[in-house]
């Protein structure tokens, strides 16, 4: 898809589903595994726009090895064979690697790349428009910005973004990450007019915001809940508030046994304050849920830890009793 059509693709509103790479019980890579979610979600174009993104932070793209990651996207996109877009993350500290990974997800047939704020050294604002005008203008396929403090301890700041907006033309999306709602206000009304920008939160924060204009959300739930997550977006993009605010009360009885749990896992180590995230443990429950579902979730990689069996049966009545969900035959 040419970055113009997917951009397009993008404003009209989109599910953008970050796909869990699933692991074997020797933490090796399920790809088998990753063939099976990949046709499940691609059964499910017709029910909504979807993006597909392998490799992104909740594929532990930074657990993978340079042939793993390879491997993974080319996976990905053989099994889609042009029937929903791919957006493959394709994320590194630094300019040179990142522009090596996203060269490669054009040459394999990807149709975009999200590409993570450069982390570990800090940038500054020149060396950060810098790393992405120069990412753009070595690849002819579609960029998608991952701006996300919470990984990368940097933040792209609205001026910064409606420049790159304005200069880069193959800029076709933003995964917004803010947790603070006027800054993410101030996102779109400066740059949204330029490239559409997508609540990077999942669903709850989707909820909260699309009535500011967010073109979909980025969920790591449409692994495995993808009907429910396309119909919260038809809800939203409609302004349909009401059928919004049912979803979510549903959806949080699902949220709510994950707070429940937390204390039971080791306190977090984070030094970030609330309303950045704390923990990790998302993760682990999400695989758990595809697992439960009869997808490929499996492990996470060290140094995160899995889901407690001790937990998993109460999982399983939410999924299957509260969440209606219906295992995949």
């Amino acid at each position: 898809m040419e970055p113009e059509k997917l951009r397009d693709y993008i404003q009209k509103g989109v599910v953008l589903v970050v796909q869990l790479t699933p692991f074997k019980s020797n933490e090796e890579v399920d790809y088998d595994g990753l063939r099976k979610n990949t046709r499940f979600l691609v059964e499910k174009r017709n029910k909504g726009p979807l993006i597909l993104t392998p490799c992104g932070s909740t594929g532990e793209f930074y657990a993978l090895s340079d042939e793993e990651w390879k491997k993974t996207i080319k996976v990905v996109i053989d099994e889609v064979n042009g029937k929903v877009p791919v957006v493959a993350g394709a994320s590194s500290a630094g300019t040179k690697s990142t522009i090596e990974k996203c060269k490669y997800a054009q040459d394999i047939g990807a149709d975009g790349v999200m590409v993570v704020l450069p982390y570990y050294h800090v940038p500054d604002e020149e060396g950060l428009y810098l790393h992405y005008k120069r990412i753009a203008e070595s690849i002819d396929i579609g960029l998608v910005v991952y701006n996300n403090p919470d990984v990368s301890k940097i933040y792209m700041k609205p001026h910064l973004l409606k420049k790159l907006a304005e200069e880069v033309n193959n800029l076709v999306g933003v995964k917004e990450n803010s947790p603070y709602i006027p800054l993410l206000d101030a996102q779109i009304r400066e740059a949204g007019h330029k490239v559409p920008i997508m609540q990077g939160r999942g669903e709850w924060w989707f909820g909260a915001t699309v009535f500011l204009g967010v073109r979909g959300f980025v969920s790591g739930y449409a692994n495995y809940m993808p009907d429910f997550c396309l119909e919260l977006l038809k809800a939203g993009l409609n302004k349909n508030y009401k059928e919004v605010k049912e979803m979510l009360d549903k959806l949080s009885v699902y949220e709510s046994y994950l707070k429940e749990i937390a204390p039971f896992y080791s306190p977090s180590t984070t030094i970030l304050s609330p309303p950045y995230m704390d923990s990790s443990l998302w993760l682990s429950f999400e695989k758990a849920s595809m697992d439960i579902l009869g997808l490929s979730g499996g492990k996470v990689r060290s140094p995160l830890t899995d889901l407690k069996e001790e937990h998993k049966g109460e999982l399983r009545k939410i999924i299957l009793e509260k969440l209606n969900l219906t295992p995949v035959s």
